[in-house]
């Protein structure tokens, strides 16, 4: 992978998000909306870098929140439609909710009937997200249709007779997938819950839609939200997170230290477990520039991190040349996830965050420190 800026700019380490890429990605997904006729939020749990939502509000309808602090963060940096949906609101929250949000979706009718008499004083429009307890992928931490699961009403426990008010259904089953997957889906939902959709003005197909990876299938979706819309004369909501920033994001580190304990281990500044948490909790291994498998090059390095917990670790890579303390290592797909979950654990210093403009020019947006540790503890 070629990279389009000097990494070396900025001290490590740091998050940087290439405007290119990114405005690549918000091209493909205004495509989408102007040819299916569906609007497009940015579902910001999985990236939330508001430097940048002015330019994402160029492409696509709006946000999409997981509660009142990103509900607030939508309202306040791209002002634009601002749904939200929660497993349960808080009482005290659910007032600035109404405010500052106009789609308000319910996980089920116990919280919409709690919550419905203040909710039509207002000219909001709310929504029940359903389970279609149709499972189309492998990982079972991101699956909301795995038996048990807290997310979603399923058939058994849909309430018709409570619908009075209620103007949209929501369903989030995916992650990471291609539109087979989204056809899929939407024939069980439609199976399960298809008989409500005359009833609704708007349906959310949720996230997890990869609409920007290279192999998806862009036409098949549009042909797919198309027939939908048609069908059911409703309005279309898509919600991805990853597709928005896809491939547009890195993290920048550098080697402190190489040890030999049989294998030779390269201690970086950066942390797996406080700076991309998903490699520890999917698992996975992300992408290095210019590495590849261990083996495949002649020099191969364990990436370890400067935290005490012995299991932080990146993982396994090999390079064209053997690695040197203060070389810099560029990790791929860092902008989805990444930022959002970064936590400080013992102490570690969180990543900086940057842009690399259109024109390859870096320029630092926020810089993290000691305080920014202390104020997250008492």
């Amino acid at each position: 992978m070629e990279l389009s800026f000097a990494i070396d700019k900025i001290p490590t380490p740091y998050f940087i998000v290439d405007e290119k890429r990114l405005i690549k990605n918000l091209e493909i997904l205004q495509r989408v909306e102007r040819e299916a006729g569906c609007s497009i939020l940015l579902a910001q749990k999985a990236f939330s870098m508001f430097s940048l939502y002015p330019l994402v509000g160029r492409y696509i309808s709006g946000t999409a929140a997981s509660g009142l602090y990103e509900a607030k963060l939508g309202y306040e940096e791209m002002d634009k439609e601002n749904h939200v949906f929660s497993p349960a609101y808080r009482e005290e929250e659910f007032e600035e909710i109404l405010e500052l949000c106009d789609h308000i979706i319910f996980n089920s009718f116990p919280q919409w009937e709690k919550f419905r008499e203040r909710a039509l004083q207002t000219s909001k429009k709310f929504g029940i997200r359903i389970n279609p307890e149709h499972s189309t992928q492998n990982h079972a931490i991101y699956d909301p249709c795995a038996p048990g699961s807290r997310l979603g009403v399923t058939r058994a426990n849909f309430r018709p007779e409570l619908l009075e008010g209620i103007s949209g259904l929501h369903f989030h089953t995916l992650c990471e997938q291609n539109a087979d997957a989204l056809i899929e889906t939407l024939a069980a939902v439609e199976q399960k819950f298809g008989p409500y959709f005359a009833q609704m003005e708007w349906v959310n197909f949720g996230g997890g839609h990869h609409i920007t990876r290279a192999d998806y299938d862009v036409e098949a979706l549009i042909r797919a939200i198309r027939e939908f819309r048609e069908k059911y004369g409703v309005k279309v909501y898509l919600e991805p997170g990853e597709a928005i920033a896809l491939n547009t994001g890195f993290l920048v580190g550098t080697v402190m230290d190489i040890i030999d304990n049989d294998v030779k281990i390269a201690v970086l500044d950066v942390s797996a477990a406080c700076h991309m948490p998903d490699v520890l909790e999917m698992p996975y291994r992300p992408q290095v520039v210019g590495a590849d498998l261990p083996g495949s090059k002649p020099f191969t390095y364990r990436l370890g991190t400067p935290t005490c917990l012995a299991g932080d670790v990146i993982g396994d890579y090999s390079f064209d040349k053997s690695l040197a303390i203060g070389d810099r290592i560029v990790f791929c797909d860092m902008a989805i996830y990444s930022m959002v979950k970064t936590n400080t654990f013992n102490g570690m210093k969180l990543p900086a965050i940057a842009i690399a403009d259109i024109n390859g020019e870096v320029r630092t947006v926020r810089t993290f420190g000691y305080e920014d540790f202390k104020n997250r503890l008492s």
